[in-house]
């Protein structure tokens, strides 16, 4: 990762526009399982004024950068959708939660090949910048799959576990899924699992980019 101002910048830059992907990814894998609702609230698009959360979007990004905070999270507005409108209603919720981290890792991979290639061409900036975007989308990928409310992993979790397991994570989710709990998270995270995660994120890195 780089430390210099421009590389912080770029960074932040790329962690903005990465979990915008991530949650477009979201809204087209509803719309595809039949539920229009992120269609029709204009949140398929790569504008990113529409999906940008002062706080999550900016404010933490920046803070846990410019800190180096040990860790990459931020996050977008969440994209609309409505389950019950969904075809698929066994595996829709699960589809459409893992499609932000599926993105994410594709991206990674994406990325870290890029950064090989150019590495290989000689082209050492170019190839830095590209593997700053493959480690933040990989950092992404991996943390939204853990099973705490709201992030993603937990979603799919619900999504494929029997409808009685389901609906009592759906209560759990309820009571521990919004701003105050997820702050709370964030906080016992960084404080007790930062470094062993950011050493596992690190390990699957080092293996991409080679």
């Amino acid at each position: 990762m780089q430390t210099s101002l421009e590389g912080m910048l770029f960074t932040i830059a790329v962690l903005i526009l990465s979990v915008i992907v991530h949650e477009i990814a979201h809204g087209y894998a509803a719309n595809a399982l039949g539920d229009p609702t992120a269609k029709l609230a204009g949140r398929l698009t790569l504008n990113p004024v529409p999906h940008i959360d002062p706080v999550g979007s900016i404010l933490i990004p920046g803070l846990m950068v410019l800190s180096n905070a040990g860790m990459l999270f931020g996050w977008a507005k969440p994209v609309p959708y409505n389950p019950y409108n969904l075809k698929n209603q066994r595996w829709g919720e699960a589809i459409v939660g893992i499609a932000g981290v599926a993105t994410n890792f594709a991206l990674a991979l994406i990325f870290a090949l890029i950064a090989r290639f150019s590495l290989a061409s000689g082209e050492e900036v170019f190839a830095s910048l590209a593997a700053i975007v493959s480690y933040v989308n990989l950092f992404l990928a991996l943390f939204n799959l853990i099973p705490f409310p709201p992030l993603d992993g937990f979603t799919v979790l619900r999504g494929i576990l029997p409808y009685r397991m389901s609906v009592s994570l759906r209560s759990v989710e309820q009571n521990l899924g919004g701003f105050v709990g997820l702050i709370g998270f964030l906080l016992i995270f960084s404080f007790v699992f930062a470094e062993p995660f950011h050493a596992f994120v690190r390990y699957i890195f080092g293996f991409l980019i080679g």
